[in-house]
């Protein structure tokens, strides 16, 4: 069985606390069910989405990412094969867009697409390294299980 990784970056329609609880809990609840881990980036401005499982899962989890009307000018950073998974542990963790990252106006002048595959995947290691953000009350907990790499 493949393992791969893949990253994509899309612009947020309709951002909202409510419009986040909806995406964490649906990808919680199929990346469970899927064996996909992964971790979500997010702000007002910006999705940076890892998600890391079987290939055909994963693509196909892709695949309707770019047909979700809650996502904008979706665009495949990078994709690869993996030995092991930085978030095995979790079905989606969420974290928001950090200080060392880009700021809004980089993001806008188009900061992620001059970014290189080490780059990308640098921001999703560095947070696999930092202890998780605490999770606010309206998010439904997040349950950790041990999936194969």
């Amino acid at each position: 069985m493949r393992t791969m990784q893949l990253v994509y970056a899309s612009r947020p329609f309709g951002y909202d606390d409510l419009t986040l609880a909806s995406i964490l809990l649906q990808a919680r609840d199929n990346n469970a069910r899927n064996g996909i881990t992964g971790c979500l980036i997010c702000r007002e401005d910006l999705f940076l989405q890892m998600l890391e499982g079987q290939r055909d899962l994963v693509t196909s989890t892709f695949s309707r990412i770019l047909r979700d009307e809650r996502h904008v000018d979706v665009v495949n950073l990078l994709s690869s094969e993996i030995h092991g998974r930085l978030f095995p542990e979790w079905s989606m963790r969420h974290d928001p867009a950090q200080s060392w990252m880009w700021t809004p106006k980089e993001v806008a002048r188009g900061a992620i697409g001059g970014a290189s595959d080490e780059e990308i995947r640098g921001i999703f290691e560095r947070l696999a390294s930092d202890r998780p953000a605490p999770m606010v009350n309206w998010l439904t907990p997040q349950r950790p299980r041990k999936l194969s790499p």
